[in-house]
């Protein structure tokens, strides 16, 4: 099949190198604002590697596509699923499906209309570990479970220029702490409470954002969620979730890469190289959720559906919320959709 992909930057790059090596592929057709990035990426196939062709963006839509890759700047993701899925493309696009929970809602309704399978892209619920503590929940062989404890570090912040467009450390990085909770326990946030604060950089305050940011989610069962996330931790990428149960915990990201020190005497942790950001961490998950994602082309349930997308956005919207006001938010507050229109 010819997967299609718009928008190089790293994630874009990777992706198409990975789709490359994807059963299936026989050519990935890549496009790009800017077209230098797209003829760079030019390759012929090899064995057990799909061809690489570029072509400019305004022909991608009409290049005979199976599928198509939204990896451009966020801003534009909605604008390209509504037009990809209009053209009957089943469409993977990373996070978030939008840049306001409005348009979220706006994305999510056309696309259900349409009735074409999008897949947006949480890799997290492809990481092996996190699959695993899913399992050890809907086995049972955790008993009940009561507490959840998810961290999630940057090494080094991003640049400043990022930050006024990147929609605020809520919904840029603990929307994926949102989404797999969710994922995991198999149950919707109820309520939330977040506060945030900045040590760091000045540009994080001058953009209303701060460095650091804590959530207190409430599951409906009652389960309780203790989030945190920075953008500094120079040890490494810290991505780690606690499951916490009536007959034992369970816990993701507690490998040799750990980017946490032990200070007890004799531990050696980490015991290797650490992960020094998201793509290192994950790198196997990508790998699989863009075999997900093509399995979806080929006829299989999306992964990771816009209705998936939106709660991970709601919850996150409410963390912001509550940020800003100081006070818990219950999701009954957050649009789950668009207002009926006014009758006259």
């Amino acid at each position: 099949m010819r997967i299609g992909c718009v928008g190089l930057g790293r994630i874009g790059t990777s992706h198409v190198q990975t789709l490359r090596a994807v059963p299936g592929v026989s050519e990935v057709v890549v496009a790009d604002v800017d077209g230098r990035r797209a003829q760079g990426l030019q390759a012929a196939a090899e064995e057990h590697l799909a061809a690489v062709s570029a072509v400019p963006v305004e022909a991608l839509l009409t290049a005979d596509l199976d599928g198509l890759v939204v990896t451009t700047g966020s801003a534009a993701h909605g604008t390209w699923v509504r037009a990809a899925v209009d053209a009957g493309l089943p469409t993977f696009c990373e996070k978030p499906l939008a840049t306001s929970l409005t348009e979220i809602l706006e994305v999510a309704e056309h696309v259900r209309r349409s009735g074409v399978p999008v897949h947006v892209g949480f890799q997290r619920r492809f990481d092996a570990g996190y699959r695993a503590a899913a399992e050890a929940v809907r086995s049972g062989e955790l008993g009940f479970v009561h507490t959840l404890r998810g961290v999630a570090s940057d090494m080094l912040p991003p640049a400043a220029d990022f930050i006024p467009g990147s929609g605020g450390i809520f919904r840029d990085c603990l929307v994926h702490d949102a989404d797999v909770i969710r994922f995991v326990t198999g149950r919707e946030v109820v309520s939330v409470y977040a506060v945030g604060g900045t040590k760091g950089a000045d540009f994080f305050p001058a953009a209303g954002d701060v460095d650091t940011g804590a959530a207190l989610l409430t599951l409906d069962d009652g389960t309780i969620v203790m989030l945190s996330t920075s953008r500094y931790n120079g040890q490494g990428q810290d991505v780690r979730l606690e499951v916490h149960g009536e007959h034992g915990t369970v816990a993701v990201g507690l490998d040799d890469s750990l980017a946490l020190r032990s200070v007890e005497p004799g531990a050696s942790q980490p015991a290797g190289p650490v992960h020094t950001d998201f793509y290192s961490r994950f790198r196997p998950a990508f790998a699989d959720e863009l075999a997900g994602f093509v399995a979806m082309v080929g006829g299989s349930p999306s992964p990771c559906t816009v209705d998936d997308a939106l709660e991970a956005s709601r919850v996150v919207e409410a963390c912001d919320l509550s940020r800003r006001e100081g006070r818990p938010v219950l999701m009954s507050e957050i649009p789950s959709a668009l207002p009926a229109p006014a009758t006259s």
